[in-house]
């Protein structure tokens, strides 16, 4: 629901906060008096464009909404999508600059003004003759729809199978442009597959071929060094022949000798254990470098050939195995091609039938739910002095082919106001009375449908009165029990059910708003029914409307405190 609206120097409005209660909220007043101000400013704090300016010799205005959706609104889901923090609460504000520049804020956070409208437009619906979103909105009407008729898991399904038709699609046309491209260089590709594999190069092969070259080509003076440096270790003048010979002597002396120089031998032992190990070392590696005396020649072969096949796919070596494998598969696509693509066509079929049949089964379903919503909003329209206009939900039926991922039809509510006119959009509508009244028909035979936070309903009850104003009122009572409903009106009838009742007047060129007790209202109410003369039989009158509308309420209103 919308909590509270705050308002500073826009148009005549100095200051103003309004606290909304749940259900049905009223804004009365005589006409010029600044009613149209507050629903602009309303409409500048939620992103629209609207009509509000700076109040002369402010500097800036400000319009914040307080909204408090539920837990699982999908204006929550929409920040959550924007990374913002989740609040109980969410705070729309705009403030206007005198130059007209604007800036836009989510919960203090600046923002882009198109994200706060988008996120305007889930919390707030208005209906009237400047609607351009919610019910005028072709887009929504499916979903509107779906919901009314209980199909939106239906709905989910068919979304789902078309998901996996156009997966299936794209596979089958991957698979024909493969083969397509195969078969247009088939001797080339079957060559290159030949040959890549039969070269059979690996990851790394390179780099371990160039060291194996560089390590052969010095081999012979490495081989030198290596045996100098094993005379050193195991000659007959070598260090192990040396430690051999001291572990010798020491393991010679008496018992009391050899436990003064334990320490002393056994480092010896280490150091002969480790001159052991670099001997063997250095006799692994003597016997590798004596190699083959035509390692080294195919050594060579391999890394030129090797390098010399990746300049021929111009390419790097390291990158000549995925080369293979990519020809390769392509040479199993001229041979089996005809079979997978085969398979794919198969998997294509059993998608499309799959689709069309749970397709074709909600458009049946959509049928039945459109004949039931047209009854329902043709049941709401005599009463609000509608009968002479006719509402449809217009099917455009798609080819099976042309099916989308929302089903085998486009959906679009449509009207027509004259007896015999043809049909067409809803906002077609010219008046804004009937545009607002239609707006209430069709909104509470959706009532569980749509729920925004709050609804505007501007000149609902514009032009009419006495019974019509009745069922303008009783309507939107009732819508009330599930939405926050808030409006401007100039009807008695429907002021008296108000759950919260404002009164906004004019004096001195500034607009000042009162929330009303229930005195106040019975004076509001009269003043409606009489003018500005209130007359015993008004009051009288205005006591049996607020008794009667009473009845209707799923509970009494709470006395209020009067509020600037």
């Amino acid at each position: 629901m919308l909590a509270t609206l705050t308002i500073r120097d826009i148009v005549l409005i100095e200051q103003a906060a309004l606290e909304f209660a749940p259900g049905l909220n009223v804004l009365t007043g005589e006409t010029g008096a600044g009613k149209s101000i507050l629903l602009d400013s309303l409409g500048l704090a939620v992103g629209g464009r609207g009509r509000a300016s700076v109040r002369a010799g402010a500097q800036q205005g400000s319009a914040t909404a307080v909204f408090e959706p539920q837990k699982n609104h999908a204006a929550r889901a929409l920040l959550a999508g924007q990374e913002m923090a989740a609040t109980d609460e969410i705070v729309l504000r705009r403030t206007l600059a005198a130059d007209g520049r604007s800036r836009a804020f989510i919960n203090d956070e600046a923002v882009g003004v198109g994200l706060l409208k988008d996120l305007g437009g889930l919390l707030l619906e208005v209906h009237g003759q400047q609607d351009d979103r919610g019910l005028f909105d072709t887009a929504t009407h499916r979903l509107l729809l779906d919901g009314f008729g209980g199909l939106n898991g239906d709905a989910q399904t068919v979304a789902a199978l078309y998901a996996e038709l156009a997966g299936a699609r794209a596979a089958l046309e991957e698979l024909k442009a493969l083969a397509e491209r195969a078969q247009a260089e088939a001797d080339y590709v079957r060559a290159a597959a030949i040959e890549l594999s039969d070269f059979d190069p690996q990851p790394g092969e390179e780099a371990k071929l160039a060291g194996e070259r560089a390590l052969m080509q010095n081999a012979s003076r490495i081989a030198e060094d290596v045996s100098s440096a094993l005379e050193s270790l195991s000659g007959e003048r070598g260090a192990e022949t040396g430690l051999a010979q001291a572990l010798k002597k020491l393991s010679r002396m008496n018992e009391e000798a050899r436990k003064i120089a334990a320490p002393a031998e056994v480092a010896l032992e280490q150091a002969y254990a480790l001159a052991e190990e670099a001997r063997r070392e250095l006799d692994s590696l003597l016997s590798r470098l004596d190699t083959d005396t035509n390692a080294l020649e195919k050594a060579e072969e391999r890394l030129f050939a090797l390098r010399a096949l990746a300049r021929k796919y111009g390419v790097l070596p390291d990158a000549l195995p995925g080369v293979r494998d990519d020809f390769v598969a392509r040479q199993e696509a001229l041979v089996s091609g005809g079979s997978q693509i085969m398979k794919a066509q198969a998997k294509v079929a059993a998608a499309r039938d799959a689709y069309l049949t749970a397709a074709r089964k909600l458009s049946k379903a959509r049928e039945g739910a459109a004949k039931k919503l047209e009854a329902a909003v043709a049941g709401e329209l005599t009463p609000l002095k509608l009968g002479h206009a006719k509402f449809r939900v217009a099917m455009d039926r798609l080819d099976d082919d042309q099916g989308v991922a929302a089903g085998l039809e486009k959906i679009a509510f449509e009207i027509a106001t004259v007896e015999g006119a043809a049909f067409g959009g809803l906002a077609k509508i010219a008046s804004g009375g009937e545009l607002a009244r239609f707006s209430l028909a069709l909104k509470v035979a959706l009532a569980q449908v749509s729920s925004p936070a709050a609804m505007v309903f501007d000149e609902v009850d514009r032009g009419v009165g006495g019974a019509v104003a009745d069922a303008v009122g009783e309507r939107l009572q009732r819508l009330a029990e599930t939405t926050q409903v808030l409006l401007v009106t100039h009807s008695p009838q429907v002021a008296a059910r108000a759950a919260r009742h404002f009164r906004i007047s004019r004096a001195k060129d500034k607009t000042k708003i009162e929330l009303l007790t229930d005195e106040e209202r019975l004076e509001e109410i009269a003043r409606m029914l009489s003018g500005a003369n209130v007359t015993e039989e008004a009051r009288a009158a205005a006591r049996r409307l607020m008794a009667e509308a009473l009845v209707s309420k799923v509970g009494a209103p709470k006395k209020t405190r009067k509020r600037a």
